[in-house]
């Protein structure tokens, strides 16, 4: 599986993490550390999480945490970009 960040993806995860870390940047640190964690596991089986209207977009929650990353699994390629 291949894992793709859009650009608004990356402003939003970075706008979000930034967010977090002005009153506290060890919750930042935390919520980004789930984020990855839940990506990881993402990586490892690419068909969890439920579907979208989309057939080759997939939700995936990161509790205890409001972020969904969107897997696509049309890839199956085992590489990964980081944000």
């Amino acid at each position: 599986m291949r894992l793709h960040y859009t650009l608004p993806a990356l402003t939003d995860l970075s706008a979000i993490l930034d967010y977090i870390a002005a009153p506290s940047p060890q919750g930042a640190k935390r919520v980004q550390a789930r984020i990855q964690a839940i990506i990881g596991l993402l990586m490892l089986h690419p068909h969890i999480g439920t579907r979208t209207d989309n057939p080759v977009i997939g939700r995936l929650s990161t509790p205890p945490y409001p972020y969904c990353p969107l897997p696509d699994s049309t890839s199956r390629d085992a590489t990964q970009s980081t944000p």
